[in-house]
Formats: C-alpha cells, sequence, structure tokens
C-alpha cells in the first residue's frame, strides 16, 4: 500500500491508501450535509484506470441507505497529491446491483454548451460511462460486452476495512 493524497470538490486535501489501480481516501463531511446522528466522514474509492469515484454516502438514509454514488471523474495527477474533477454523471447503485439509475446527463449538456468541457471531454464522458455499464452493472441475461467485474470491485473490499485514515493524520 502506498499513502495518498486526494484533493476533494469540497475544498479538503484528504488523505488515503493505493493499492494497485484503486485509492480509497477519507472525506470530513461537511456541516451543512451532515445528518444527526449519522457518520461524519465518508471512504471514496478511486478506480485510477476507469475515471471512476465510488462512495457509500454516510448520510444516505432509508430507501437509499446503502447504496453506491458512482461519479465519473478526470483525476489529474500533481505534486500534491491527486486531484478529482467530477465530470457531471453519475450513478446510483443499491446494495443488490440488479438496477441503477444515471443522474445528470443534463448537468453534462449544459457543461458543454457553457464551455466548462470540450467536446473531447464529453465524449471520453460519455464512453466511460457506457464502459462502466458494460464491465459492471450488465446483467448475464443482457450478454457480455467485455471483461465482467464484480462490482463493488473486489479491492474496494480490503480498502472498506481499514481504519478512518482521518484517524492517522490527527
Amino acid at each position: 500500500m502506498e499513502n495518498v493524497r486526494v484533493f476533494h470538490r469540497s475544498g479538503q486535501w484528504c488523505p488515503g491508501q493505493r493499492i494497485d489501480d484503486v485509492v480509497a481516501y477519507d472525506v470530513q463531511i461537511l456541516p451543512e450535509y451532515q445528518v444527526a446522528g449519522r457518520p461524519t466522514v465518508d471512504r471514496s474509492y478511486l478506480l485510477l484506470g476507469e475515471g471512476i469515484q465510488l462512495t457509500k454516502p454516510a448520510v444516505f438514509e432509508g430507501p437509499v441507505e446503502g447504496w453506491w454514488y458512482v461519479d465519473l471523474v478526470e483525476i489529474e495527477r500533481t505534486d500534491a497529491g491527486l486531484v478529482v474533477h467530477d465530470m457531471y454523471v453519475d450513478f446510483l447503485i443499491p446494495p443488490a446491483v440488479d438496477r441503477y439509475q444515471i443522474l445528470d446527463l443534463d448537468e453534462l449538456a449544459d457543461a458543454l454548451r457553457a464551455g466548462k468541457l470540450t467536446a473531447a471531454q464529453c465524449a471520453t464522458v460519455l464512453h466511460t460511462t457506457q464502459q462502466f455499464i458494460n464491465h459492471y452493472l450488465r446483467g448475464a441475461a443482457e450478454g457480455p460486452i467485455g471483461p465482467q467485474h464484480p462490482f463493488p470491485p473486489t479491492v474496494v473490499a480490503a480498502l472498506e476495512s481499514l481504519p478512518s485514515f482521518l484517524d492517522a493524520n490527527s
């Protein structure tokens, strides 16, 4: 394992660990998003070669508790650490992974129209969206398109069991 730092969209540099092409990092949930009685830290996972970030948000309650929130992202490598850029498209995936919701395609279109991303970036996001579905979400009855991977990726389970990275940096 390798220690890493990740810059989160909340403006925080977050401590984490890297195993192969997966980074796990912990982010303090900002006070305005915290839910009373719920944890105040989220652990996110970056699939470095895929442009994917996975989070099981601590603030999810009721029917979405335990669901995965998946962001399509660009990951910039800097001297200070990894910087995560949200690429607008998201998935909401229940624990059984028997269905999923794609979110924010309208935000992707708006960002393209507003010049916040290039046509090439938009094409990459659309390609990444389809690859993610093909590799992680398609059921056997739908027919394989490329290699199938378990969701969440197996290495995520090993990283989920690690103690808080925030405690280690206190």
